[in-house]
């Protein structure tokens, strides 16, 4: 009889740890939640603190948080029973089978009273222990064709990774290829698994910071049957395990493990100008005064500007934390002027120092960056030239790069600052980082480096105004950058293919835990994009929490809303449909924040029971309500939408016409106007006063009903507040509604003191809607708060 290789050592309150003699490996199970386990497999322990798990928390301190406070978790009874060769640990909700002769794990999930068995280790070589399979860190697990893998953060290619292989490393990949570019700017070691015939859905998160491999189905090995896998360089296997069992509360759960999404101000949800061109321009300055008076003579609503790095150059190499004052003569003045438009700013920062930086030699001296082997500055490739990367595991960096914030930008009136090229590509395997004390493998802290670099971003802001809500652009980070920042796709290519998967590359973002993002609308590289193309771009983008047109295209156009005169009419009034949206938005971002509910999502997140929305498609959801089927293809004036299984069916939000749900309509797609669903029972707040770029604060509170045909019921909400200061006065609307076939109740729950600045709020039914309506108990269209 084989001789057990693992053996019980120790039971806790909330763990069980095996020993092997033979190997010197110990495994721990920590029982966290009823529907989450940690598994910790290690030879020596390489790292005691976490920055990505942060469960349900706002910030983790700077040196990291200790993995062994539980005081996040609820840390429920367990159960064990120990048999010869295997041991099982279970909750209520799942069970984990350990065979302790060769180190496979069993993961089952209680359904009606049975355990099913949902996933499992791969039997043969399932762990890397001895570096039998090779240098670094390898989980294999089982693999079966009727399983869907989602997740991985921001990849290329369709939702479903089912049978491909992504490198989790940050890579400066402008003009990237949205269908099959890998890797990209992201470090997101998780994914979610759904099994198409249980309909069971689980989700595995590495807290691994270093560069890895996940392989979904690519490889094959007749050894080995069956496979997949992750493969990390550095640190420790560190992996938590979840159960749904469904997708929605697979996502929520992620989220919540690496922390709450930042509920910005409400003016970052507005249009964002922005261009390389201006910034780079010897008379910088006059053309972004030129900006700000072109929106409000083509009365094009802007709340903020992107300014790029253009404004530090010395010659044509960028230098962060100078002024070219010869550019921009008059920073302050500059910002004075933007904010007498009513525009924040964003100013580009990048952790970068090139060799010839002013202040170069003084961090250099202080080992203030990442170091060689030799116990200097490692140098690397940035931009066109040499520079050294800044090491934020120092607190010496961390500190100055604070102190540079405050007295080089926000003493300036600059409101906002843009974490950008953080991908920290660092290829020494000799590299180093401070370690916060303690010298370590510069791998072993990759993915740290850019989250570290957002939170001394984020700090400053908040000791320089913390009145104010911080708001901070990254556009590298790791799990957990949700803390502190909105985020983007990074510098995409102009085509028609981009906008249909940076689609896809969004949802697999809000399916990992990160929300608030958005894309370059009309394609940051390449070149300029075509009417039609940037109309249909500008389309999708009002629809995603972050909308911006930014550009740097190879022609030397840019890419701004009046670009085609002929056009600008339909632009103008997209953008000012996207500012009518900014209640509902602003309340997704709220429920984002408070309930970890995702903003853009595929329809199977709400349908998941209507196998046809599992089909690859270019359609998403925005909140709960509204069904946005983008145009993606070049001369498409008609669009094909499928419509999920929904009692209540939906309306074109448009027109108020009803469809019943599980069919697939044709809706009328012109230039003029994107074509946009509501799913029946949603309430849509929209601000419907008459604005222009010189009068953009006027609000006036519209509700558009959408109710169900006949019988039914539907719960919305409403979330106000001042938009932008730290306090917590706010104002919750709730809003029931019950129909019959005669009538249409409305229950109006109002919570909260804050007083927003309109008094009443109008109710909208679609034009054929002839059931009378009533508002708490009386009949009107109108309520007065």
């Amino acid at each position: 009889m084989e001789k057990t290789k693992f053996c019980l050592k120790e039971k806790t309150q909330h763990s069980v740890t095996f020993h092997s003699p033979v190997t010197n490996y110990s495994i721990t199970v920590y029982v966290l939640e009823d529907d989450l386990f940690r598994v910790y497999l290690r030879e020596k322990e390489l790292l005691s603190k976490t920055w990505m798990v942060a469960p349900g928390m706002e910030d983790v301190p700077y040196e990291g948080r200790e993995k062994t406070d539980f005081s996040p978790f609820s840390l429920p009874t367990y159960h064990i029973t120990e048999e010869d060769h295997s041991c099982s640990i279970e909750t209520e909700k799942i069970k984990v089978t350990i065979d302790l002769t060769k180190l496979v794990l069993f993961w089952y999930y209680k359904k009606d009273d049975k355990w099913i068995l949902i996933a499992n280790d791969r039997k043969t070589q399932s762990y890397n222990m001895d570096s039998r399979l090779g240098e670094g860190i390898y989980h294999y697990m089982e693999r079966h064709p009727d399983e869907q893998y989602f997740g991985l953060g921001e990849k290329a290619g369709n939702v479903n990774k089912y049978g491909k292989r992504f490198r989790m490393v940050s890579y400066d990949a402008m003009g990237y290829d949205a269908e099959f570019t890998d890797p990209l700017y992201k470090h997101v070691p998780y994914y979610l698994t759904r099994n198409v015939n249980t309909n069971i859905s689980y989700g595995i998160f590495y807290d691994s910071m270093s560069s890895s491999v996940f392989d979904m189905g690519l490889e094959l090995d007749n050894y080995h049957g069956h496979y997949r896998y992750f493969q990390s360089d550095e640190g420790d296997l560190d992996y938590y395990f979840f159960v749904g069992p469904t997708i929605e509360k697979v996502v929520k759960r992620v989220s919540w493990l690496t922390g709450k999404t930042i509920l910005p101000p409400k003016w970052s949800l507005g249009y964002s100008g922005s261009t390389m061109s201006y910034t780079d321009a010897p008379n910088a300055q006059d053309k972004l005064e030129e900006f700000m008076e072109r929106t409000e003579k083509e009365d094009i609503l802007c709340d903020s500007f992107q300014l790029s790095s253009g404004y530090t150059s010395i010659g044509d190499k960028r230098y962060v934390f100078n002024w070219n004052t010869q550019k921009v003569p008059d920073p302050q003045g500059l910002m004075e002027n933007f904010h007498k438009h009513g525009i924040k700013v964003c100013a580009n920062i990048k952790p970068c120092l090139l060799i010839d930086h002013p202040a170069y030699q003084e961090l250099h001296a202080r080992s203030m960056f990442i170091q060689n082997g030799a116990g200097g500055s490692e140098v690397s490739q940035f931009w066109d030239d040499l520079g050294s990367y800044l090491d934020f595991s120092n607190q010496e960096t961390f500190t100055w790069w604070k102190d540079r914030v405050k007295d080089s930008l926000l003493k300036y009136g600059i409101d906002s600052t843009w974490n950008d090229n953080n991908e920290f590509e660092v290829w020494n395997k000799e590299a180093v980082c401070h370690g916060f004390g303690t010298k370590a493998p510069f791998e072993r802290f990759r993915a740290l480096q850019p989250l570290l670099m957002m939170k001394a971003s984020y700090e400053a802001q908040k000791e320089y105004d913390p009145e104010s809500r911080p708001f901070l652009i990254s556009r590298s980070g790791c799990s957990g950058m949700q803390r502190y920042v909105q985020t983007w796709s990074g510098d995409n290519y102009t085509s028609w293919k981009t906008i249909k998967f940076n689609i896809k590359m969004g949802i697999s973002l809000s399916l990992s835990g990160i929300y608030n993002f958005g894309h370059d609308v009309g394609g940051f590289s390449g070149p300029s994009p075509e009417p039609e193309l940037l109309i249909r771009w500008v389309q999708n983008g009002i629809f995603h929490p972050r909308f911006t047109i930014h550009s740097w295209n190879d022609d030397e156009t840019v890419n701004e809303p009046w670009m085609y005169p002929e056009y600008t009419t339909i632009i103008r009034e997209l953008i000012k449909f996207r500012h009518a949206l900014t209640p509902y938005f602003y309340t997704a971002l709220y429920l984002a924040h408070a309930e970890y509910d995702p903003i853009i999502k595929p329809t199977f997140y709400q349908f998941e029971n209507d196998k046809q929305t599992f089909e690859e498609c270019d359609d998403f959801m925005v909140g709960e309500w509204l069904l946005v089927p983008s145009v993606v293809k070049k001369g498409e004036k008609l669009r094909n939408v499928y419509l999920p299984e929904h009692s209540y069916g939906w309306y074109d939000f448009h027109t108020g016409k009803h469809y019943n749900g599980g069919q697939t309509i044709t809706l009328n797609a012109p230039l003029e106007q994107p074509p946009l669903l509501v799913k029946a029972g949603g309430m849509i707040p929209l601000n419907k006063a008459e604005v222009t770029a010189a009068a953009k604060e006027k609000d006036q509170r519209e509700i558009r009903l959408f109710p169900p045909k006949g019988q039914g019921e539907a719960v919305s909400m409403l979330y106000e507040d001042d938009g932008i200061s730290n306090q917590s006065n706010s104002l919750i609307f709730t809003f029931k509604m019950i129909c019959t076939t005669e009538m249409i109740e409305l229950e109006v729950i109002q919570e909260g003191s804050y007083q927003p600045s309109y008094s009443e709020m109008t109710f909208v039914l679609p034009k054929d809607e002839a059931r009378q309506v009533t508002i708490n108990g009386k009949p009107a269209k109108t309520l007065t708060i």
